[in-house]
């Protein structure tokens, strides 16, 4: 739990944000918690295995698979590319969710963009994350959402190792296991297959509004 990440009691709203913010659309629905859920107003640690170490001097992110053009950035690279804003909510499949959290990272529309797009027989992505070549698995349509991103900064902080940092994914639309930690690529695919939580038991898709929560 990071206590300096605790919310008011006020549920942080969409309404006044800059124009230049990308307002995920589940932020403007009357009732912000789907089915099942309850609201955290801190940020709660879950993950399989802890954070994995992780050199900046090394970091790599790339774009494989179904696309262009294969792709890879250092971090330098990564960081200097164009980023947006985008403020989303956060649902845990483990029942909790965080309400308003504004992301800046670089959209996932952005990096596909410079892989040369995605061809045409692509219809998944597989992520893949430095933690012990852990994965996860969607379909490519919620990738490229317009409120996805590889963030780098939470709430204006960069985020921290527990939390997925230095860069991780967020899929504001699904439950947050779809929102890989430490995320080290994608690959685009024409047939969906299952990440890790995926193999054991969890939903291939993870609509949390669908409450996709488990099975197939």
């Amino acid at each position: 739990m990071d206590p300096t990440k605790t919310q008011n009691h006020e549920i942080p709203s969409p309404d006044g944000l800059s124009p230049e913010i990308i307002i995920s659309p589940d932020t403007r629905r009357s009732q912000r918690l789907p089915p099942g859920q309850v609201r955290s107003r801190k940020w709660p640690v879950l993950d399989a295995s802890g954070p994995p170490a992780i050199d900046l001097g090394q970091w790599r992110f790339g774009v494989a698979g179904l696309v262009g053009t294969e792709v890879q950035w250092d971090w330098q690279e990564f960081t200097a590319l164009p980023r947006v804003d985008v403020f989303g909510d956060f649902h845990c499949v483990t029942r909790w969710s965080r309400l308003g959290n504004l992301w800046q990272g670089v959209s996932t529309r952005e990096l596909i963009r410079r892989a040369g797009g995605a061809r045409p027989e692509a219809h998944y992505v597989i992520v893949h994350g430095y933690d012990e070549r852990w994965t996860t698995n969607l379909p490519l349509e919620h990738f490229l959402a317009e409120d996805a991103l590889v963030a780098i900064l939470h709430d204006g902080e960069s985020i921290s190792p527990e939390h997925g940092g230095p860069a991780r994914l967020v899929v504001p639309r699904l439950y947050a296991w779809k929102s890989a930690k430490w995320v080290a690529g994608v690959e685009l695919v024409e047939e969906d297959r299952p990440g890790f939580w995926e193999a054991n038991g969890y939903h291939m898709r993870g609509d949390p509004w669908m409450e996709e929560r488990y099975g197939w």
